[in-house]
């Protein structure tokens, strides 16, 4: 494993990194960096730009900042240099701060981001995400919440109390920083020898909301970022590989589809629902019956965009041949694929994985049924990047290394 501050001419100690001052500035400049395309036509309104230019020059910036990833204005050539030079007054192009990264023994990358202090108090919030490769395509999992609020009791991410929403330009920022560091910007090569893409495909092609938080209690900058995402002009992410995960926000899941379109899973993990309530305690607020009807009429549902369940396997909690039958009388007549998904033990955790076997018996159960059921495979375990698993250690490191400071 490795974890790697970037700010540091060689490598920090496996699982540390240098502590940081209680806070920072917020700062003077809005970054552009995730702008939707009506924002970056106000940042030209507000330079005075003529209203017969504004579209023009939003559609430069928007090809330099997401197709280029352009780090700064003067790259910009077709831009007049002293409109280069306004906009660099007012505005700049700065990314979240990559504080570590950890690459995990089967290639899993593990970004810890710092993102821009909001208020005079605020030292910067912190979240994570992570890069999947395989051999057809590259998985960007990324965060919508300063933690979460759902502590669905076998998640790890759940432990951490919700600080804010992200807003839709730290959504996307996540992609642009991941697509630098993985050298998947046209002339770009990456700081960390990163997986350079192929002349045919996109290092990260496919873009998952199943990170820190809950998507559809941040709606508005999701829907926003899937926007910005999907726009085939910049970063050109098909929606049919953006994937909003929810634990089952009910009211939602139909705004979702109408007003984002993107391919929907659920966090379902359960077929009572008494263990769900124990397991996903949203589902108190909204059972089973109410989000599979959610499910059935969500907008666009067809074969060719199936519904993911996604389906944590416990050890004598949920992995049953029953529960495999039930799972399939539920799920009767909704187009979906089901995800099983080993428990990634953590520290403290509750529950244990079920044996293969019984995940086996439990697949063919439900393959047997008409639906594809892939075992997905545990990435990045030693680097506490598998599913469930997106907690950050840096309070503990930060609370270790103030103890020395004032001992």
């Amino acid at each position: 494993m490795n974890f790697l501050d970037p700010s540091q001419s060689a490598a920090l100690p496996s699982g540390q990194e240098s502590p940081s001052s209680a806070c920072a500035a917020v700062p003077e400049k809005p970054s552009l960096v995730g702008a939707t395309r009506a924002e970056l036509a106000d940042a030209c309104r507000s330079l005075g730009i003529p209203e017969r230019e504004v579209k023009m020059r939003t559609a430069q910036l928007w090809h330099w900042i997401y197709f280029q990833g352009a780090t700064s204005f003067d790259v910009m050539l077709n831009i007049g240099k002293a409109l280069r030079a306004r906009f660099a007054e007012s505005f700049s192009l700065t990314r979240p701060m990559v504080v570590a990264e950890q690459v995990s023994q089967d290639g899993t990358r593990k970004w810890l981001l710092r993102l821009a202090p909001v208020s005079a108090d605020d030292r910067g919030a912190e979240v994570e995400c992570v890069y999947i490769p395989e051999s057809d395509r590259g998985t960007l999992c990324v965060s919508s919440q300063v933690g979460c609020t759902l502590t669905c009791s076998f998640c790890h991410t759940g432990t951490q109390k919700l600080v804010r929403n992200l807003s839709t330009r730290e959504i996307v920022a996540q992609l642009i920083v991941a697509r630098e560091r993985l050298g998947d910007f046209p002339g770009l090569t990456p700081p960390t020898g990163g997986l350079l893409p192929s002349a045919e495909n996109r290092a990260v092609s496919n873009i998952v909301f199943m990170g820190m938080g809950e998507p559809l209690y941040n709606f508005d900058n999701v829907r926003d970022a899937v926007g910005v995402l999907s726009d085939g002009d910049g970063l050109a992410l098909s929606k049919r590989r953006i994937t909003v995960s929810t634990a089952g926000v009910v009211p939602q899941i139909e705004r979702l589809g109408a007003e984002a379109s993107p391919m929907l899973a659920i966090s379902l993990h359960a077929v009572r629902d008494d263990l769900r309530d124990r397991l996903v305690p949203l589902n108190k607020k909204y059972p089973l019956k109410e989000l599979l009807e959610a499910c059935r009429t969500y907008p666009g549902l067809s074969n060719a965009r199936r519904i993911t369940f996604e389906y944590v396997m416990l050890k004598g909690i949920n992995d049953s041949p029953a529960e495999a039958r039930e799972l399939v009388r539920l799920l009767k007549g909704i187009p979906a694929k089901i995800n099983l998904i080993p428990f990634n033990p953590w520290p403290g955790a509750p529950y244990e994985c079920s044996e293969w076997e019984r995940i086996e018996a439990f697949s063919d159960i439900v393959f047997s049924a008409g639906y594809a059921s892939p075992v997905r495979t545990p990435r990045g375990r030693d680097i506490l990047a598998a599913c469930g698993q997106l907690k950050s250690e840096t309070e503990k490191l930060r609370a270790r290394a103030q103890l020395v400071v004032e001992g």
